[in-house]
Parts: structure tokens; sequence; C-alpha cells
């Protein structure tokens, strides 16, 4: 595997971390977080990262290097994980890139230039996202670019913007912006494939153990440094619902249930987004069985 990147990838709750974990014990590697949430400092519980037991003594990056009052960047993201690669390939260790944002994995391991930015436009853009909400925006996105609006869920007001500036900047569809499969690493993409109804469960039950964990108390505490104002954190899966409930906006149960609904429809598009891409080789085994599979592919990638 010298000098190739292994990239786990598939829905929320698939069970990619412990996959990952698992390859780079296996393989003398270590982790790269891809999760765009798992980037904050403080979004433990909601993000379902891993702890430092569960890491089983394999070193992660790029977990916890972001205030929640950072708006992501996905070209930031691109800067520092091809760092990251790099340093492992000359150090002799073997990247393994894990988690479902898809544009962060394609950002690391593609040929992916990022267009520009038109302060003008963002600013109008953005005082329209105040005044109308993001629902409308994205409607308009969906008129001149309904894949982007697929994408990107109709909540992430910052998204729908940056999406809306790239197509009035480039008169192209955002989508049109991202070019074919053309690798920037050698990467062997292997996909954790759950049945839908076996996805959904776990889903239900993760956030089940994300409320008794302590999920509440960690929305109120990350909400005195600013997560409110936060453009990204205040919109992730679980903390846009708890914070809703806190400001008296729905009731915690009402939370609860529509943080369950939220990420199956998240998981679903996650899964169409890798699901486009011919290179993932999905995998439907679990546990022990998973990871034989796991490592059985990356013998054949090597034989190849």
């Amino acid at each position: 595997m010298k000098n190739r990147v292994i990239a786990v990838v598939g829905p929320t709750a698939a069970g990619k971390s412990d996959l990952g974990v698992t390859l780079a014990r296996t393989l003398g590697g270590e982790v790269i977080n891809a999760d765009s949430m798992q980037l904050y400092r403080g979004m433990d519980i909601g993000t379902a990262k891993l702890t430092p037991e569960e890491r089983r003594g394999v070193p992660h990056h790029l977990l916890d290097i972001w205030d929640v009052t950072e708006a992501a960047n996905v070209a930031d993201y691109q800067r520092l994980a091809r760092a990251e690669i790099d340093r492992l390939h000359a150090a002799g260790r073997v990247p393994v890139l894990v988690g479902g944002s898809g544009l962060y994995v394609r950002a690391a391991i593609d040929v992916l230039e990022f267009p520009g930015t038109d302060a003008s436009v963002r600013a109008r853009l953005e005082a329209e996202l105040d005044m109308r909400g993001p629902g409308a925006l994205h409607a308009r996105l969906a008129a001149v670019d309904p894949q982007a609006a697929r994408a990107i869920l109709p909540s992430n007001g910052r998204r729908i913007v940056r999406a809306l500036e790239v197509v009035e900047i480039t008169g192209r569809p955002f989508t049109a912006n991202l070019p074919g499969h053309e690798a920037f690493y050698d990467t062997v993409q292997i996909g954790v494939d759950v049945p839908r109804p076996v996805l959904d469960e776990r889903i239900t039950l993760r956030v089940d153990r994300m409320w008794e964990a302590g999920l509440l108390a960690e929305v109120r505490a990350l909400e005195a440094v600013g997560l409110r104002e936060g453009l990204t954190a205040s919109r992730a899966l679980g903390y846009q619902q708890v914070l809703a409930a806190l400001a008296g906006e729905c009731t915690e149960e009402q939370a609860r249930a529509g943080t369950v609904r939220a990420t199956k429809r998240f998981a679903r598009r996650q899964d169409s987004w890798f699901r486009r891409d011919p290179r993932v080789h999905w995998l439907t085994a679990q546990g022990a069985e998973l990871e034989d599979h796991a490592m059985a592919l990356l013998r054949e990638a090597v034989t190849a």
C-alpha cells in the first residue's frame, strides 16, 4: 500500500470509523478525518467522534481543528488533508481517509479546483438568506442546478449561497465545476454498504445514545462559546435541532425526532453521492467479516 490512500466512505452510522481504525492498525497507517463536522472542537457527542479509547492507539488527524464560530471551507480542508497525506507517505505510513462528507473526500483525493469568490455577490445572497430564509434560495438553486439542490440540504443556507454564487460568477451550474473522477492520489475507496432498514434502525439508536450521553449539555456549552453564530457548525445535524429546543422553538422530544428524520434524509443523500462514483468498492458484510473482506480487497489492489 506504499504511496496509496485508503478511503473508507458511505452514509452516517454505517460503521466507517471502526473499519478505518482496524485497517490503520493492520496496515501500519493513520486516520485522516473526512467528516466536515468532526473538524470542530467540542462537537463530540453529536458527530459520533471516536473517543481516545475507541481509536485504539491509532493516530487521528484533522479532528478538533476549528472553533465552532469558523465557517467550514473545503478548499482549506483540501490543503490540510493533502499535507497530512504527503507527510504520512514520506514517513512510510498508510493514510486512511475516513468520513461521509463527499465533497471533502473528493477534495482530498481527486483533481479538484474550487471557483473563486465575489464578495459583492456573496454579500447580496447572504442578505437574501437572512431576509427570506434558506428554503427560498434552495428553490432557486433547484431551478438552475437540480443536481446541486438534491445534494445540498434545504436547511444548509451557507452551502446554498455558495452554490448560487458559483452559478452567478461562472455562468455554469455549481455541479458543472466538479470535474470527472480524475485521481490526484492512487486511492482504494471502500464503501460500507448497510441495508436501508438496518441503517435507519442504527440511526435511531445512535440519536438515542447521543441524548443519553449528554448532547443537550454539549450544545449548551458550545452555545456559550458562539455555536449559535457559527454559519456552519450551528446547522450540524442534532445541533441545529437542539438549538431550536433551547430557543423554545420546539420541545426536546420534537428536537430528538427531528434529528432522527434529518439524519435519515442525510444518509440517503450521502449514499447517492458515493454511488455516483464508480471507483467505490461496496462491501455489505459487517463486523469481523467486513474487516476480512476489506483486507481481501486491498490485497487484490496491491496485486493488481
